[in-house]
């Protein structure tokens, strides 16, 4: 997992409230579950006027232009810039079904950061687990926020994680809350398994002796 430490980034405005799962990555693309590919159809039924299936090629596809994403200011530029990497959203963000895929389309599109006064708790746990950083700020920053997008193209925020900051272009900062535990494992980039590895030797040691008190279990230690 990528670790997050200091992201500098553009804000895209997701001026909607309720934005449930299945609008960030509609049902029909949830078959797979390799954890890539889902960047491509990230709010999918928004973005297209047409309908998509899974492995349709995007190219082939007619964007929305009034779909905040598809509009020049947040898209890729030229010589590989980059495109907006920090939403702005209102409250309820990530609703609907506890579909882990959402966090997945959010990061594999580019997102790093979601900034909204509430989530849904499922997909707030679901974002810490993938390297995706959820900030709830209050309603009203939230609002100043979204006026201050709209205002100023290219308008962009800096996400201190290690500092607890949410840092304007001109140096004003809004603190936001992030449990210590998340904090340490996205600082470090570690997801459950980076976790459970750090243990590996003590599992090794466990299962090494488990098997000489009980070696009918199995014959050989797995490594």
């Amino acid at each position: 997992m990528q670790k997050f430490t200091v992201h500098k980034g553009l804000v895209a405005p997701m001026d909607r409230e309720n934005v449930d799962t299945d609008a960030i990555i509609p049902k029909q693309f949830l078959k797979s579950i390799r954890k890539t590919g889902f960047g491509p159809n990230l709010f999918d039924a928004w973005r297209y006027l047409d309908p998509g299936e899974p492995g349709q090629d995007p190219a082939s596809r007619r964007p929305n232009p009034d779909f905040v994403l598809n509009q020049p200011r947040y898209r890729p530029g030229p010589a590989g810039s980059p495109g907006a990497s920090i939403l702005l959203a209102r409250k309820n963000f990530g609703c609907g079904s506890s579909r882990e895929h959402a966090p997945w389309a959010l990061d594999q599109y580019g997102f790093r950061c979601v900034i909204a006064p509430s989530f849904a708790d499922i997909f707030f746990n679901n974002c810490f687990k993938n390297g995706l950083l959820p900030i709830v700020l209050p309603e009203a920053a939230v609002a100043q926020l979204f006026d201050e997008v709209h205002a100023f193209p290219g308008y962009q925020l800096t996400i201190d994680l290690e500092r607890q900051r949410v840092v304007k272009a001109q140096g004003e900062e809004i603190g936001f809350e992030v449990q210590p535990f998340r904090k340490y494992c996205l600082v470090n980039g570690f997801d459950d398994i980076s976790l459970t590895l750090l243990k590996k030797d003590k599992i090794e040691a466990f299962e090494a002796q488990r098997l000489a008190e009980k070696p009918w279990l199995a014959h050989t230690l797995v490594r």
